[in-house]
C-alpha cells in the first residue's frame, strides 16, 4: 500500500517491477536490434518461424503479442523483403503459412546474438541457481494469471 493507505506501493509491487523490467527489456532489445534495421516484434515473427515453420499470421500474431493487422503488414514488408515465403493461395483454409528464407535465417542468426547479448547483460550477476529459480518464478506467476479464478 502507498503512504496514505490507498492504492500500490510502486516501490514494493511486483506488478509495477514486472513491468518496468519488460520495459528496459524491450528498450535495450529495439536498441541491438535497430543497426540491423529490424523491430522487436520483427525478430519474433522470425524467431517463431525458425522454431515452427509454416505458422499462419494469426498464430505468428498471438505468438508475437501484437494484432493479426499489425503481423500480416509486418508479413507483407518480410515478404517484399525476401526474409519470408507465403504461397499465393492458402493450402487450406484461409491461411498462409509463412516460412522463412535463406536471407531470413542469416538475418535472424544477426538478430539472435544481439537478443542474446541484450538477455546476457540482464542475467549479469545471477548465478546459474538464481536464474533457474527466477525462470520458475515467472512461470508460475504466467501460470496463476492464465488459469482463471476461482468463483
Amino acid at each position: 500500500m502507498s503512504q496514505d493507505g490507498a492504492g500500490i506501493d510502486l516501490q514494493t509491487s511486483l506488478g509495477y517491477l514486472l513491468k518496468q523490467a519488460s520495459s528496459a527489456l524491450r528498450a535495450s532489445m529495439e536498441e541491438a536490434l535497430r543497426p540491423l534495421d529490424m523491430t522487436v516484434t520483427h525478430y519474433s515473427c522470425l524467431e517463431l518461424l525458425a522454431q515452427r515453420p509454416g505458422l499462419s499470421s494469426s498464430e505468428l500474431a498471438r505468438g508475437a503479442f501484437v494484432t493479426r493487422q499489425s503481423m500480416n503488414a509486418l508479413l507483407q514488408t518480410l515478404e517484399r523483403d525476401g526474409q519470408v515465403t507465403r504461397p499465393a493461395e492458402a493450402p487450406v483454409g484461409k491461411a498462409l503459412p509463412a516460412q522463412l528464407t535463406a536471407r531470413g535465417r542469416r538475418d535472424l542468426a544477426e538478430a539472435t546474438a544481439a537478443v542474446r547479448a541484450v538477455e546476457d547483460r540482464m542475467l549479469t550477476g545471477l548465478s546459474d541457481t538464481e536464474r533457474s529459480a527466477a525462470r520458475g518464478v515467472l512461470r508460475s506467476m504466467v501460470a496463476s494469471l492464465q488459469t482463471p479464478p476461482p468463483p
